[in-house]
């Protein structure tokens, strides 16, 4: 059965991947958590990381990556030049939300950009326009319903002026606020999965889901990254939570690394290729050049770029041996490229 797909959305989406519909893109669009993070190294208050710095650490990164990336995602606040730097293999989205939450207010409520549009993002160079959602089914109905309306506009503002529309989700414990411990391990299958049901309907106009790992591999038993031997799942039971959240998703969707070290992302993508999962990339940012950070704040941009080329290269390129065997085209989840059907917005 052949799908109908816009000329915008199909040529977008193009942009972003390679001959086989895989996406390798990388991620940069970090704000606020860079600007501490380079504080950090520097030993100076964050307010001392000027715009220069923050746009010349992305420029770095976009430059000597994107070689080996089909893709790479920035924000209209420092990543204007990183995208002029850019190979040109390389497609570009651009993040439309402001960074972090409001932390006064419950819900962790979303918020975009003041001095930003569709329009203007499109006409900034975005070949797709990228959206980080914080959301739990967990969470109290009133501030969900906020949450889908949000979307849909966002999703219908796209559809509007014909861009794909990648839709970040990011899963929280609206209870006790530790995501990393065993009982919101325990959780986050269910949380992913079902984040990825609700934003796989029609009236969000969501193109891309870009999602999390459905389970936290510290908490697998036998993983690598298990160093502290609690267990929340056999390897058999993380591959069917693999498989569950997998076949409820209507709509490609790619796995995002969400700070976790090179080698804990490579060993997700390991279970979910024996898993089996129609997984079609991977949006991979610090877990690739977070290591570069204390090396920029030391020495200087050109002392990032060495180890860029250096390890910066080694871990994508590990990486995207793991995406060539694994990842399937993005048109897979519609039977293939011959079953989409283009046509004029």
């Amino acid at each position: 059965m052949s799908i109908r797909m816009t000329a915008g959305k199909f040529k977008g989406l193009t942009a972003l991947s390679n001959s086989k519909g895989v996406i390798a893109a990388a991620a940069m669009d970090q704000r606020g958590s860079l600007q501490k993070s380079i504080a950090k190294a520097r030993g100076v208050d964050s307010k001392e990381i000027t715009q220069q710095h923050m746009e010349e650490f992305k420029v770095a990164v976009s430059k000597v990556l994107t070689p080996h990336a089909t893709a790479i995602l920035l924000d209209p606040e420092f990543g204007l030049p990183a995208v002029k730097a850019r190979a040109k293999n390389a497609g570009v989205l651009l993040a439309y939300e402001k960074t972090g939450y409001d932390a006064d207010k419950p819900g962790r409520l979303p918020d975009l950009l003041d001095t930003e549009s569709v329009a203007r993002l499109k006409a900034k160079g975005a070949d797709a326009v990228k959206i980080l959602l914080y959301y739990t089914p967990e969470e109290k109905k009133e501030i969900n319903d906020h949450k889908h309306a949000w979307v849909e506009r966002i999703g219908a503002e796209c559809l509007a002026h014909d861009i794909p529309f990648f839709l970040e989700f990011v899963g929280y414990d609206p209870k006790s606020g530790d995501e990393k411990g065993i009982e919101y391990a325990k959780r986050k299958p269910a949380v992913v999965t079902e984040s990825m049901r609700e934003f796989s309907k029609p009236g969000y106009h969501v193109d891309v889901l870009k999602v999390e790992i459905p389970v936290n591999m510290a908490y697998v038993e036998g993983s690598k990254a298990n160093q502290t031997g609690q267990v929340a799942y056999t390897r058999e039971e993380a591959k069917k939570l693999f498989r569950k959240a997998a076949d409820v998703a209507t709509k490609p969707f790619i796995y995002l690394s969400a700070g976790v070290d090179d080698d804990v992302f490579r060993e997700s993508l390991e279970l979910a290729i024996e898993a089996g999962t129609n997984w079609a990339g991977v949006l991979c940012g610090r877990a690739t050049w977070k290591e570069g950070i204390p090396v920029y704040g030391k020495d200087g941009a050109k002392a990032l770029e060495k180890w860029l080329s250096d390890r910066g290269v080694q871990n994508i390129q590990a990486l995207n041996q793991i995406i060539n065997r694994g990842a399937r085209g993005w048109w897979d989840k519609f039977g293939g490229r011959d079953q989409i059907q283009v046509v004029s917005a």
